[in-house]
């Protein structure tokens, strides 16, 4: 059952969410619900030292740090032409 709730918000965030909730074709009731369902889901969930990470899934880890600006693809087209020549 739905129910009507009135928030106060700031007039530029109320502004910038209604275009990002309209570019991605959703109303902004329905992105505010999935929001604070996200977080009651969050909260009702184990906290992190209660959760066992296996030991295969840790001998996994490669203690690697990939850069957020990797560009996989031209990484790529450089081992395929250097296998290839």
């Amino acid at each position: 059952m739905d129910a009507k709730l009135t928030l106060k918000l700031d007039k530029f965030v109320i502004e910038q969410a209604k275009e990002y909730a309209s570019f991605h074709k959703r109303s902004l009731s329905r992105m505010i619900e999935a929001y604070l369902k996200s977080l009651i889901n969050q909260s009702n969930m184990k906290d992190e030292d209660d959760f066992e990470i296996s030991p295969f899934v840790k001998s996994m880890s490669t203690g690697v740090n990939i850069p957020a600006n990797l560009d996989y693809k031209a990484g790529y087209l450089e081992h395929m032409l250097e296998k290839h020549k």
